[in-house]
């Protein structure tokens, strides 16, 4: 998927906003209707019925026959989509939620023309959207010409940006054999099994120190009010570089280590799992949820989902996911495992042959062999290794 900055008037951006509004109002609309059905009642209208339905909703509010119909029908037709994505037992996705005004707001459009979009300048060009004429952007780099539809998005800091959906071509296999494993983690975002250290970018001590100062003054701002959405604002902007900056770490992480390596190995977290708050329930209340809430903020800034989906696209066929069971314990140079052999955080020297190595790499080395210790200290494809010897049985 290609995306550009999008540059619209702010004529331009009302329409937009209104795109927006009718793609949203559709989409909940649709939530609503699958809310009431339950095992044994009638089925939910599909998207045929849904569309005929909105042809007479269309007819009857002109508030919404001023929107494109493509816009609103291709809500629909996202709906349904994500609808059989969630009733797909080989597929993860969760059930389709309520969209919120200023958060998730965007719209597609289909049918999407070579003419449809043209090159200004050399660092600008335009794009024809329905019932909103021509919209510049930024002509980063050449638009796909297999590109059939895209998408226009408005993230929280209110900027715009147009994605033509295109599926990249994944990059192309060294061909050298070579094999890397990689450990995610909190101190260090991602080790590599040659002795890379990688880590994803935060924001500066400045920027920090802002986002707090705003944070603090956003509790003291009134609900609803206009200062309070300019607190809002200023934060999201915040957040937005520092997102930005993070996925631009992973792609050019991603690209290097895919263009590296033949067989690439990485540990298999369950992250939501992991990030899951303590907090409890009343009656039941969670321990050292401060904690657990900064572990987690941490956990999804280092960005381990964005680096092994990115690699998963970029190297199909070449990730393989490597249980994390005791990596961290095992010596990559002997094969002993134990707890001891972790000094600290960042120190791992083995009880066994003294061998000292980060502890991060050193997992990686092992996540690269491909080994999973059993629960008994043992290797799954080795046998056990920190076993007392078992007598065999003599039969007289």
């Amino acid at each position: 998927m290609s995306r550009y900055r999008l540059l619209p008037t702010p004529a331009h951006e009302a329409m937009l906003r209104d795109h927006c509004a009718h793609a949203r109002y559709v989409w909940n609309l649709a939530v609503e209707q699958y809310s009431h059905w339950h095992p044994g009642r009638k089925s939910a209208p599909g998207y045929l019925e849904q569309s005929r339905q909105l042809t007479g909703a269309r007819a009857q509010y002109p508030w919404l026959a001023a929107g494109s119909q493509m816009v609103q029908q291709q809500a629909l037709r996202d709906f349904a989509q994500a609808m059989a994505a969630f009733f797909d037992p080989g597929n993860p996705a969760g059930r389709p939620s309520w969209r919120k005004a200023g958060r998730n707001e965007g719209f597609r459009v289909v049918d999407v023309k070579p003419r449809h979009v043209r090159r200004l300048s050399r660092k600008t060009g335009a794009v024809w959207i329905p019932k909103v004429g021509w919209v510049r952007f930024r002509w980063s780099r050449p638009v796909p010409q297999s590109a059939k539809s895209y998408r226009v998005t408005m993230d929280r800091a209110g900027r715009w940006h147009i994605a033509f959906v295109v599926i990249p071509d994944p990059v192309p296999a060294p061909g050298n054999g070579k094999v890397v494993g990689i450990d995610r983690g909190v101190a260090v975002s991602a080790a590599l099994s040659t002795g890379e250290m990688l880590n994803a970018p935060r924001l500066d001590p400045g920027r920090q120190r802002r986002l707090k100062l705003l944070q603090r003054r956003l509790g003291r701002r009134k609900r609803g009010s206009s200062r309070r959405a300019h607190v809002k604002r200023s934060i999201a902007r915040l957040k937005a570089r520092e997102t930005d900056t993070r996925k631009d770490w992973a792609e050019k992480v991603t690209t290097d280590v895919a263009r590296r390596f033949d067989m690439i190995r990485i540990e298999m977290l369950h992250i939501a799992d992991m990030t899951r708050t303590a907090s409890g329930t009343t009656a039941a209340p969670g321990r050292n949820v401060r904690q657990k809430s900064g572990l987690n903020r941490e956990i999804l800034r280092a960005g381990w989902g964005l680096l092994l989906r990115r690699l998963e696209e970029k190297a199909p066929d070449r990730v393989e996911k490597v249980s994390p069971a005791f990596t961290s314990q095992r010596c990559s140079a002997c094969g002993h495992v134990s707890a001891e052999s972790r000094k600290s955080q960042a120190l791992f020297r083995c009880v066994a042959c003294n061998f000292t190595l980060n502890a991060d790499v050193n997992a990686a080395r092992n996540i690269a062999a491909g080994h999973a210790v059993t629960a008994r200290g043992g290797v799954r494809d080795a046998g056990p290794v920190n076993r007392e010897p078992q007598l065999l049985l003599q039969t007289a």
